[in-house]
């Protein structure tokens, strides 16, 4: 090492690799480490990091909820734009790293910990989600990165430093390692064993959110989203916080067999992974979101918001949330979301949501002009002569030319 660390922030799980990281940070560089666990909604898991953290002698232990930050601040955001990763990807671990970086940076400053450290692995986006959010909010800061250290390069080497030090080994029903899992309010998600081979279809017993589709009720479930500025406000006219409406929805979905993607995509760099995640409030939303914004944007604004919704959710992937081309993006989305308030009837019924109504005070649906009966000279129908023959001249113009060449 060629500088010395005296205090670093490691984002702690708990889990096999950053237990591991907790201990190898302590004997390899010889400094204080702060643990910081922040609660995203994954369950009781927290309260057993902050008693390993305790067995390693770790004096400042953080575990902070961030569950409204996260749906408010993030998540919400994210689904006014609709951005959807590859067209599938509802994105839930890319937009919780750059929370749990700006969490950990506040810690590091709080702590006056000159390093800041975490658990992502060498091949994975998780690097660089965290780093450049590391590095948008206090560029020099010193950022340790184990995987891309030690010599630990394979999950037998990380078994075997972890009962040699004492720490406890995790293992699934059968007594094997556990997929690599992330969990948070938004989704779950699996990766690893038979799922890296993706002829392979996931054990069923492996869901953990979602029953599935074949064992779901045998009875639609009907439920009214009502959107205020293009964010969700209150289910079924109740009014609730964003993270409670975001497990609600999570409650809804996960009983209906709603929000299950098997998916092999594109990582930033530069190699194909399959993973597979379940995320049912989020799904329920981005189709209720949609619907909504049928209703009541221009159409020009939602053809370009569909334009930009590709870029937008590449950045949040990639892990430039704090980059001033996706807070300029963001702008524009804002912008657009004035008016998209109202309510939107979905039914979900064996894995499918289905749009069955929506209603606002703000549309832009004209039933007087819409309607197959007469419609009493609200759109002269004659009209579009005209303008199909303009829209048509450029076409009409290359016939000619190609009939007579």
């Amino acid at each position: 090492m060629t500088e010395r660390v005296k205090k670093v922030v490691l984002a702690y799980s708990g889990g096999l690799d950053t237990s591991i990281i907790l201990k190898w940070l302590q004997d390899t560089y010889q400094c204080e480490v702060v643990t910081f666990s922040a609660d995203l909604g994954q369950g009781d898991e927290l309260e057993e990091a902050r008693a390993k953290a305790k067995q390693h002698g770790v004096r400042e232990i953080f575990v902070d909820d961030l569950k409204e930050e996260f749906v408010r601040d993030f998540v919400f955001p994210m689904y006014r734009a609709n951005a959807l990763y590859e067209g599938v990807y509802h994105l839930g671990t890319s937009i919780a790293r750059p929370l749990i970086a700006k969490r950990q940076i506040e810690i590091a400053n709080l702590t006056r910990a000159d390093a800041v450290s975490h658990g992502a692995t060498g091949k994975g986006n998780d690097q660089v989600r965290f780093e450049l959010g590391y590095y948008a909010l206090k560029p020099e800061i010193r950022v340790i990165a184990p995987w891309r250290e030690w010599d630990l390069t394979s999950r037998d080497k990380l078994v075997a430093y972890a009962e040699a030090h004492g720490i406890s080994v995790p293992r699934d029903k059968k007594g094997d390692a556990p997929y690599s899992m992330d969990r948070n309010l938004l989704h779950l998600s699996f990766e690893g064993k038979i799922l890296e081979d993706p002829w392979r279809e996931p054990d069923e017993e492996m869901y953990l959110l979602t029953v599935s589709p074949e064992k779901a009720p045998d009875k639609a479930t009907y439920v009214e989203l009502e959107f205020v500025k293009g964010d969700l406000v209150a289910i079924d006219g109740e009014s609730m916080s964003p993270a409670n409406l975001l497990t609600r929805l999570n409650q809804l979905g996960g009983i209906n067999g709603v929000g299950r993607l098997d998916l092999v995509e594109n990582r930033y760099v530069g190699m194909k992974s399959r993973g597979v995640y379940e995320t049912p409030g989020g799904t329920i939303l981005g189709i209720a979101h949609r619907a909504m914004e049928s209703l009541t944007l221009d159409r020009e604004v939602a053809h370009l918001k569909d334009e930009l919704a590709p870029r937008y959710a590449a950045l949040i992937y990639n892990g430039y949330w704090f980059s001033p081309e996706r807070q300029m993006i963001q702008t524009m989305i804002d912008a657009s979301q004035v008016m998209v308030n109202g309510v939107v009837r979905l039914k979900l019924y064996k894995g499918n949501v289905t749009v069955v109504g929506r209603k606002s005070k703000v549309s832009l649906f004209d039933p007087a002009i819409a309607t197959f009966d007469e419609d009493k000279g609200a759109y002269h129908q004659g009209d579009a002569n005209g303008f199909i023959k303009l829209n048509a001249l450029r076409m009409r113009i290359a016939a000619n030319l190609r009939k007579h060449s």
